[in-house]
């Protein structure tokens, strides 16, 4: 079996940012996966479960609620690999145009305070799982040392 398209991506030189991660066609719709790395692949510790989960909730509540994005919004969740988030997005777009969006979506999560929404039992089979304190921490992190005048090596996969 061939390797999928994101398993020759070389981890090891991988920095955190906003990559496209591929290109696909549904009938006349180009549909734009990113690939949101969050932390250093096999360098940095993963993302807990309970952070992961609520920049989950937090962020997909925010992009489903973007006046320029919510129509073009096809999914938006983790890797397995707990090292960032997949978006899916109705367009043909390369990283610089979302990093707007990306950046926008961080700050709320960064300065969001209250209930996070879909956290209760009846809304989420795992809604104990979850840590908001950390998710702003993770948040401003990701804000201050990779979306702040981001380089345009966090921006195109590594050779």
């Amino acid at each position: 079996m061939e390797k999928i398209t994101s398993f020759t991506i070389d981890h090891l030189r991988l920095l955190p940012g906003v990559y496209v991660s591929r290109k696909d066609r549904a009938r006349d719709a180009v549909i734009t996966t990113f690939d949101i790395r969050m932390t250093r692949p096999n360098f940095e510790p993963v993302i807990n479960t309970a952070e992961i989960h609520t920049i989950e909730h937090l962020g997909a509540t925010f992009l489903r609620n973007d006046p320029e994005f919510m129509d073009r919004v096809l999914y938006f969740g983790p890797m397995g690999c707990r090292t960032g988030f997949y978006l899916l997005l109705t367009g043909d777009f390369e990283s610089r145009d979302i990093v707007p969006l990306i950046t926008r979506m961080f700050e709320f999560i960064r300065d969001f305070e209250g209930d996070v929404p879909g956290a209760a039992a009846r809304d989420c089979g795992n809604y104990l799982d979850m840590n908001l304190p950390m998710t702003r921490f993770l948040a401003g992190r990701y804000l201050d040392e990779v979306l702040r005048d981001i380089a345009e090596e966090r921006l195109i996969y590594p050779d």
